[in-house]
Order: C-alpha cells, then structure tokens, then sequence
C-alpha cells in the first residue's frame, strides 16, 4: 500500500463530504426534501468508485468471512441496530405511499452494504498502521459528519442529536470490526438501523421530531 494511496483514501471522506452537502444545497432549492435521493446515489457513486479503485483484490471477500471471536460483538451490534424499533411501530403508516415506501426498502437493501464497506472495511483497513482507538475515533467522525449532510433539508435529521448518534453507531460497528474481523453483523445491524428508522420518511419530515 503506497503513501499516496492511502494519502487519497484518507483524504477522501472530506472530499465526498463536501460534495454531499454541494449538492445537498443545490437539489434543496430544486426539489426541497427530496434531495436526498440524488445525496444518497451520489454518494453511492463516491463510494463505490473509492473502494473498487482503492481497495485491495481480495477485500470484499475478507469483509465477508465468518465472525470471529465472542459472539457478544455481534449480540453488540445488532443492539444497536434495533434501537430504532420504537420509531417504526409508531410511525410505519408513513409509509403508505409508493413514493414513499420504495426509496426507503431500496435504501434499507442496498446503504449498509455501500457504506460499510466504505466507512469501515476500506477507512480502518487503510488506517490499521494507526492505534485502533484512534482509526475508530476517526472513522466515526467522518461518519458522522457526513450524516448532518441530511439536515440541510430535513428538521427531523438536523441538529447534534443526529451527529451524536451516528457517531456512536460508527465507534461501536468500528470496535465489532476490528475484534471480529468480520463486516456481516455489521451490515445487518445498519439494515436494521435503515429499516427501523423509516429513512425516506424522516427525510421527508412525515413525523413528528423527537416523537416516540
């Protein structure tokens, strides 16, 4: 792995970040709350071209292998992926429209896959020479921070709370990786966070803020 390689990889979380909220404010005053479909395949696009042009041959293969270690790593991250359950039993009729219920399922199918392979697969994989607190804390970061991009046009997804929480979610998925070597808990447990939280919905504003 050459210096500029990982100089690039490193750098990029930044660069999509700011091209996230780019284009976060120029849909905006197109399309108002639906920008965050062109946000998220944007992004998928981002995403995608870091890690096949940057990860090594073999990666996705090594995401994917069976979990090692306690089993408590796991049980850790499908916790939280269900802490959002409440949400959905009390807002799931927002979801009675087609446009509404189809960018959330396709969302909830596809995200965890592209962004776990991004935020921690390739991130922590090219900052594994770092001390494993400090890749996580920065992973987290970035993680977290390209989330506020959604609250440019979403009260529901706007102010600390959300950054606070994605930043958890990004320490804890992070510390599952690295004492399981394994991304698959992971990624269920970011399905479940996707699916739980109604994210079309919520970006939408289709529910009342803060109501559980």
């Amino acid at each position: 792995m050459s210096s500029t390689k990982r100089n690039i990889v490193l750098v990029s979380p930044f660069l999509i970040i700011a091209i996230n909220f780019a284009v976060a404010y120029s849909f905006g005053q197109l399309i108002g709350k639906w920008a965050f479909i062109p946000i998220i395949l944007i992004e998928w696009c981002l995403f995608l071209y870091v890690i096949f042009r940057y990860a090594e041959k073999e990666s996705i293969k090594k995401w994917m292998i069976k979990s090692r270690g306690a089993i408590g790593w796991n049980i850790l991250a499908l916790f939280i992926g269900l802490l959002p359950l409440p949400l959905f039993v009390l807002h799931y009729n927002t979801l009675s429209s087609w446009q509404v219920w189809i960018p959330w399922i396709l969302l909830a199918l596809i995200n965890p896959w592209i962004e776990e392979f991004y935020w921690r697969g390739l991130l922590l994989d090219y900052t594994k020479r770092w001390p494993n607190a400090l890749a996580i804390l920065f992973t987290s970061f970035v993680f977290a921070i390209n989330h506020a991009v959604f609250g440019i046009n979403s009260e529901l997804n706007s102010g600390l709370t959300i950054v606070i929480s994605t930043f958890i979610m990004g320490l804890i998925w992070g510390i599952v990786y690295k004492k399981t070597g394994s991304l698959r808990w992971v990624i269920l447990a970011h399905f479940l966070v996707d699916f739980f939280s109604l994210s079309a919905a919520s970006f939408l504003d289709l529910y009342e803020k803060g109501r559980w």
